[in-house]
């Protein structure tokens, strides 16, 4: 499965909340066979938020391109509004049938955009009724820690506060509810370094 990320871990860092006493954690997603997996979403969720508005630093668009959704994933903030351009010269049915998202935007052309806004956190299969093969997801979060991992497997985080959190990691072949891999965790003052294996349905 084709997966593109944005290579922007160190701007969500620089974009996170920094906190009197925070850290940096790293975060190594491999398969079953010890391979490193690109682009898998970990969340960082802290026990005490930190307050705010999130944000993250690349686009919120889900661009129909060459009979793709790009990018094939995308996080976005519980809230953000979504653009779907449509740079192709064939029209597009975009839908989701997803609990934390269900729309369904009717055909649009080439140079047209539809928009739909995220209110819940959750993860958002995305699919056109004309073209079949195209799918995408869009991942809804309630953290300002979060992000894809890179070609090696890794991300970090950095500004994450000290203290009791919860690692979420999705992958859209795990063998997991949603997909996503839950594990408790600790963020100390030396910050956070894990590896968590995703094996596939």
């Amino acid at each position: 499965m084709r997966i593109l990320f944005p290579c922007l871990a160190a701007v969500v860092a620089a974009l996170a909340p920094v906190s009197a006493s925070a850290a940096s954690a790293t975060i190594t997603v491999r398969g079953a066979d010890g391979q490193p997996l690109v682009g898998a979403v970990v969340m960082i969720e802290m026990a005490r938020p930190p307050a705010g508005p999130i944000k993250f630093p690349w686009p919120y668009v889900m661009a129909q391109q060459n009979i793709a959704f790009v990018p094939h994933v995308l996080i976005v903030p519980v809230g953000a509004t979504v653009s779907f351009p449509n740079r192709d010269k064939v029209r597009h049915h975009v839908y989701s049938f997803s609990g934390a998202k269900k729309f369904d935007m009717k055909l649009y052309g080439r140079d047209e955009t539809r928009a739909v806004t995220f209110d819940k956190e959750g993860v958002v299969t995305l699919g056109c009724n004309i073209h079949d093969a195209m799918s995408a997801f869009i991942i809804v979060v309630d953290t300002p820690f979060a992000a894809q991992t890179d070609t090696s497997g890794r991300v970090t985080i950095a500004n994450v506060p000290v203290g009791a959190a919860t690692i979420r990691v999705w992958y859209p072949s795990a063998r997991a509810p949603e997909n996503m891999l839950t594990q408790p965790a600790a963020v100390t003052a030396t910050g956070l370094d894990a590896t968590y294996t995703i094996r596939p349905r």
